[in-house]
């Protein structure tokens, strides 16, 4: 026998289980958000190990050729990263008397305009030098400790992939196990749509990657920027991270052409470049290559980046999307949550259909009695 709770106890439960799902997150992300990160990879290798495994490679050894297929492609783009930036050391005394011009011409517009004196100016930056330079033995400590976690995250990362695929089916058997018999064929369904819902979102974040790279590349190779390929690419990669990418990027490629040219014009051009690019890929590159099999709406998507991001960094914002996915997936099949998967979800008409027809009854209703009467 049910018994059906009254809907403010059942809010209160799901409210509860998000904080203490919250707490969780935020208090272990250390651990947590690289084992999430894995868990996407070893989801999107999944088709190659699969592959390989029916070519009779054995097992072990089909996983470990898809990790280093996918660290070969990490490794090739940070290696392309790093050579530009290379290339940057060596033009670095061209970048600095570019940086000294647009300062004079700052200071000069400073001058006229806000009729701030040069010593006013001198003096600012001097408190400005000395303030950085207190807070610099700070700054490079946290840095080094920063730079130390990712590492230790890069190292762990491949060690979670290959134990997640080896233990996958184990894991499988576990999460159907662990429900009753009855809803065996339920928990199927969330383990073969979460699998397909991730995989399709890895891949389409990588062909997003892949046409935004070229656009931007185009359009700044057309206006003649110095570096376009790799301010091509560094926009891309930073325009995975949802909503504030590419604001970022925008800032970054146009601070780094305007270290490069002379022209401002050319700074110009990057911005105009990226928001044309932006809109682009939010109304037609986005829906149609990432967002497709997602079918999360627009306030939830924002809503969750933004949590995600206040909780865990930049991984959580990353990771808020897929994760909300999934969760709409569990609240579509469990009795209790359905409506909030609807709420997760884009299909309006839902809602549109069910407002119709409660108001054909009331209509309905209306007439019966004015026949009545």
């Amino acid at each position: 026998m049910h018994t059906h709770l009254p809907f403010i106890p059942k809010l209160a439960f799901v409210l509860i289980i998000l904080l203490i799902a919250v707490a969780t997150i935020y208090l272990g992300q250390d651990i947590l958000i690289p084992f999430a990160f894995s868990i996407l990879l070893s989801v999107l290798m999944l088709p190659i190990i699969k592959f390989l495994e029916r070519k009779k490679i054995p097992k072990v050894l089909s996983i470990i050729i898809a990790i280093a297929l996918s660290l070969s492609v990490a490794l090739a783009i940070v290696y392309f990263l790093s050579s530009q930036i290379a290339s940057f050391m060596t033009d670095m005394p061209t970048m600095k008397k570019q940086l000294n011009f647009h300062f004079y011409k700052l200071q000069n517009w400073a001058t006229e305009h806000l009729n701030i004196s040069y010593k006013q100016q001198d003096k600012l930056i001097a408190d400005a030098t000395q303030n950085m330079q207190s807070n610099g033995r700070e700054i490079v400590g946290q840095s080094l400790i920063s730079v130390s976690h990712v590492l230790m995250i890069l190292l762990i990362i491949p060690v979670y992939c290959f134990l997640l695929a080896y233990y996958r089916l184990m894991i499988k058997n576990f999460l159907i196990d662990v429900f009753d018999d009855k809803h065996e064929q339920k928990v199927k369904e969330v383990i073969t749509e979460s699998k397909i819902i991730v995989q399709s979102y890895m891949i389409g974040l990588l062909v997003e990657l892949a046409i935004v790279t070229v656009i931007n590349a185009v359009g700044f190779i057309l206006f003649g920027i110095k570096y376009a390929i790799f301010l091509g690419l560094l926009a891309a990669v930073l325009n995975m991270i949802p909503y504030i990418g590419m604001l970022i990027a925008a800032v970054l490629c146009m601070l780094i052409t305007l270290s490069t040219s002379t022209n401002t014009n050319d700074v110009i051009w990057v911005g105009v470049i990226l928001i044309v690019v932006q809109f682009i890929d939010n109304n037609i590159i986005m829906p149609n290559v990432v967002s497709s099999k997602l079918k999360i709406n627009a306030l939830i998507s924002i809503l969750g980046v933004l949590i995600g991001g206040a909780i865990a960094g930049v991984s959580g914002m990353f990771l808020s999307i897929p994760a909300i996915a999934i969760i709409k997936v569990v609240c579509d099949r469990v009795e209790g949550l359905k409506p909030w998967g609807k709420i997760l979800g884009d299909d309006i008409t839902v809602y549109d259909n069910s407002f119709s027809k409660k108001m054909q009854q009331v209509s309905f209703g209306f007439k019966k009695v004015k026949h009545k009467i």
